[in-house]
């Protein structure tokens, strides 16, 4: 594809973006955003029962023409090609900008690879998630929360919070 060619694919996917709705039933939704660019999306992914493959991707986002295409073109990849876990994980930065391609995007690298990152995160987070509920890890939350104990983020806010309020 020429250079020409990859700014029309670019451009055909920012104004009509695919797979771009917002799942609330998924299973993880997972933010990201490119500060210096302004860019920010949030993925939306629904792992199929067997726990490798993916049974929906979605994204909904704001931001420049390349952030916003790449998304477009990474989720209807992942539905076309029928993606899993592991090939969204092994997927290479660099592959990425390839697939935009490498010419057109090769001044915004992190714009180019927003949504993957963002995908790779959601990823992350599911199999993490996943340990954690087959280690049984949310019955002691659960019993954590019963007792009244809070751990981790909530605590250090909680511990922030009353440290605001004695001052």
């Amino acid at each position: 594809m020429d250079r020409q060619e990859q700014i029309e694919l670019l451009l055909d996917h920012y104004e009509h973006p695919r797979h771009r709705h917002a799942d609330e039933g998924a299973d993880v939704v997972m933010p990201g955003g490119n500060p210096g660019c302004g860019d920010v999306i949030t993925v939306y992914l629904t792992v199929d029962e067997d726990g490798k493959s993916i049974k929906d991707v979605s994204f909904v986002g704001e931001g420049c023409t390349i952030s916003q295409a790449a998304a477009s073109i990474l989720m209807e990849m992942i539905h076309d090609e029928k993606w899993d876990l592991d090939t969204i994980v092994n997927t290479d930065y660099h592959a990425m900008m390839d697939i935009l391609g490498a010419e057109a995007v090769q001044s915004r690298p992190k714009c180019a690879t927003l949504a993957l990152g963002t995908l790779k995160a959601a990823v992350q987070k599911y199999l993490r998630d996943r340990m954690l509920a087959d280690a049984r890890l949310d019955a002691i939350e659960a019993e954590n929360e019963e007792m009244g104990i809070v751990t981790g983020e909530a605590a250090l806010e909680q511990a922030d919070d009353q440290a605001a309020r004695s001052h």
